[in-house]
């Protein structure tokens, strides 16, 4: 479960419930972060970037008394990957200098403690082949990296991946947001 560090400081419900970051961990699931407020990452200047980082892992691991090592970006950005060839158009003309792609935030992720992250990027290959195909975990600026592989949910192409992970190898990476998960969209508990 991916979740902003500020949620699991005191404050007022819905934003803050350590309660709730507790019981997820407490239950057996990985708690991961997904930075401190939910901040759109591409347009970040690297002292923002580290903070965000920073202050969510440790709001967290205070949070839980165990190590984070895993971080979803919000809004599943940046997509910005060069050596896949996969380039963010519409990141590149809100941040036209400086932003943060998939290279720069790995490297802040392991100067910060991640070993983890899980990220949302199509490169030229992908659109070759498609992009909803088995994945393989890869390594970005000391990071083990997976990329979702599925569209929003856990519908029919998520089960299309599924099946040919399970005839061919791979990894499925799907992903719902907690919002839709009564939704009755391809993001709905009923299908997870």
């Amino acid at each position: 479960f991916a979740g902003g560090g500020a949620g699991a400081q005191p404050g007022a419900r819905p934003c803050h419930d350590p309660g709730q970051v507790r019981e997820i961990h407490a239950a057996g699931h990985e708690v991961a972060s997904h930075s401190h407020r939910h901040e759109w990452l591409p347009g970040l200047d690297p002292h923002a970037l580290r903070a965000t980082l920073r202050d969510s892992k440790d709001a967290l691991e205070a949070c839980i008394q165990a190590p984070v090592r895993a971080f979803v970006p919000p809004f599943n950005q940046p997509f910005d990957l060069p050596r896949k060839l996969a380039f963010s158009r519409s990141e590149r003309s809100e941040v036209p200098r400086g932003r943060v792609g998939i290279p720069r935030l790995c490297h802040e992720l392991d100067r910060a403690g991640y070993r983890f992250c899980r990220l949302t990027y199509v490169g030229a290959l992908d659109r070759l082949r498609g992009p909803h195909r088995p994945t393989r975990p890869s390594r970005i600026s000391g990071v083990q990296c997976l990329r979702v592989n599925t569209g929003g949910g856990f519908g029919s192409t998520a089960l299309e991946v599924v099946r040919r992970c399970s005839e061919r190898g791979g990894t499925v990476v799907t992903y719902g947001h907690p919002h839709s998960l009564g939704a009755g969209n391809s993001q709905d508990r009923s299908l997870l």
